[in-house]
């Protein structure tokens, strides 16, 4: 009985391990639509648009260098989760008055797996 019950509790973990790694893999593939504007990673720079590193808890219009609307520097938003799947959907509906020109992810599950992908990504562009 003890054997079935950890044997269980290994294979939910791995389950979960993997589901992780395949939203993340997806979530890469996903970001090839925002590459011509944003960039991640250790050799990150900004471009059309700020670079994405350490999103996840950043403050909206804050990386340096990068030069925001006022939409942007004084929407208040703090990037989480779920901040990112309302933007991300329709990103000048979030807020109005935004530079960026991006029709939106409408797919959830394609939102999500882009949040995994960008939220490995500390502020120095290694992942966590």
């Amino acid at each position: 009985m003890k054997m079935t019950f950890v044997m269980a509790a290994v294979i939910a973990a791995l389950s979960t391990q993997t589901a992780w790694a395949q939203d993340v893999a997806a979530g890469e593939q996903s970001f090839k639509k925002c590459l011509a504007c944003h960039a991640v990673g250790a050799d990150a720079k900004n471009k059309v648009g700020p670079l994405l590193n350490g999103l996840d808890g950043r403050k909206s219009g804050t990386v340096a260098g990068y030069s925001y609307s006022e939409a942007n520097k004084n929407s208040g938003i703090t990037w989480d989760e779920a901040q990112f799947l309302d933007y991300i959907k329709d990103p000048r509906a979030k807020i109005k008055g935004t530079k960026m020109i991006f029709p939106g992810i409408k797919n959830e599950n394609e939102a999500k797996s882009l949040w995994a992908y960008l939220k490995q990504f500390g502020p120095d562009g290694k992942t966590k």
